[in-house]
Parts: structure tokens; sequence; C-alpha cells
């Protein structure tokens, strides 16, 4: 997977639109092998980003859990120390 794609559900406060769209944007530019696609591709590639948003969106809306929501901070400090210990060398 992706390292730039982050987990977005279960946090307080939720993901935001803009979290959403960034994790879309990083999925296409993968999926399609460009991080900036040609004048031609313009169109498709913002209505692939535009979909795969909505169905974030949607999946994240629609999920349930019982555990309690992560704190976003927390979490951060986590992933520095682990990037941290992961490229020290």
């Amino acid at each position: 997977m992706c390292r730039n794609i982050h987990q977005l559900h279960n946090f307080e406060p939720p993901a935001t639109t803009d979290e959403v769209h960034a994790a879309a944007l990083q999925y296409v530019r993968k999926v399609a092998g460009s991080t900036r696609p040609s004048q031609a591709n313009q169109a498709a590639f913002d209505q692939a980003v535009a979909a795969i948003a909505a169905a974030t969106q949607e999946l994240l809306d629609s999920l349930v859990t019982t555990a309690p929501p992560k704190d976003r901070e927390v979490e951060a400090t986590k992933a520095r120390a682990r990037a941290e210990k992961r490229y020290a060398s």
C-alpha cells in the first residue's frame, strides 16, 4: 500500500473532506503511475479522483466500530517515532 495514504477511520475529529480527497488523489496517482496526467488524460484523472473520494466518504460514513476514537496527535507521535527508527542509521 502507498505510504502516503493514511488511515481515515475512527479518528477524533473525523476525517475532513480535504483528507479524503488527498487519499483519493494519492490512490489515483499510484494506479495511474504518474503524479501529473497529460492534458489529454486530465479529465479522466479528475473524474477518477472525484469517484474515489465519493466512495471513500461513503465507506467512512458507513463504518461502525465499538473502539474508542483515536487521537490524531498521539497517532502522529507514534508515526514519527516509527519513521525515526526506520530511517535512523
